[in-house]
């Protein structure tokens, strides 16, 4: 019973480290990857479909995203989601594909993301945090029902409070990578 309790806080816990690597994937560093546009939705014949579902994207340089749809007709669609989209960018078509320039950031944009990051992070430890009170939460409602003793409930926490200690390093280590990314020029 321990061990379930245990196993279903770790997973939920990974999950949320999964996100938040998710989340510093889609944001903007200065470098071209294609995890920045997984949350455009183009409206694909009155479907609203991601970019990656309806073209190639490629990193030919650090600095150049291109975007190759699959059918010519979309272009000036996924265009017009680009340009609503908060990235910021302006995309550049030439009938067949669309390039997009990923400038410079400037440092007063370096320090903005860094605040977005950080408040990213914390977000993330204190879902971790809000998991392992449900889990102990979980411990102390078997130990009233008699199902489990004191004792067990006491080293039930602790494993649980190693868990979290294990993924909030985890979000500590994924938020210095990610600072040490946009910081860098």
């Amino acid at each position: 019973m321990i061990k379930e309790i245990v196993a279903e806080a770790d997973d939920r816990m990974k999950k949320a480290v999964d996100v938040l690597r998710k989340d510093f994937g889609s944001l903007r560093a200065g470098r071209a990857t294609p995890a920045l546009l997984e949350k455009i939705l183009v409206d694909y014949y009155g479907v609203p479909t991601p970019i990656n579902q309806m073209a190639n994207i490629s990193v030919p340089e650090p600095r150049l995203l291109v975007i190759q749809p699959w059918d010519k007709s979309v272009i000036s669609s996924i265009e017009k989601a680009i340009l609503k989209s908060d990235l910021g960018l302006t995309p550049n078509n030439d009938g067949t594909v669309i390039r997009l320039s990923i400038p410079q950031l400037t440092q007063e944009r370096r320090t903005e993301l860094v605040k977005v990051v950080r408040k990213k992070a914390e977000e993330s430890r204190v879902a971790i945090r809000n998991i392992r009170r449900d889990a102990n939460d979980q411990l102390k409602d078997f130990e009233k029902e008699g199902e489990i003793s004191e004792d067990e409930t006491r080293r039930g926490q602790e494993e649980v409070q190693k868990t979290t200690d294990k993924y909030v390093k985890e979000v500590d280590q994924v938020l210095e990578n990610k600072e040490k990314e946009i910081m860098e020029v």
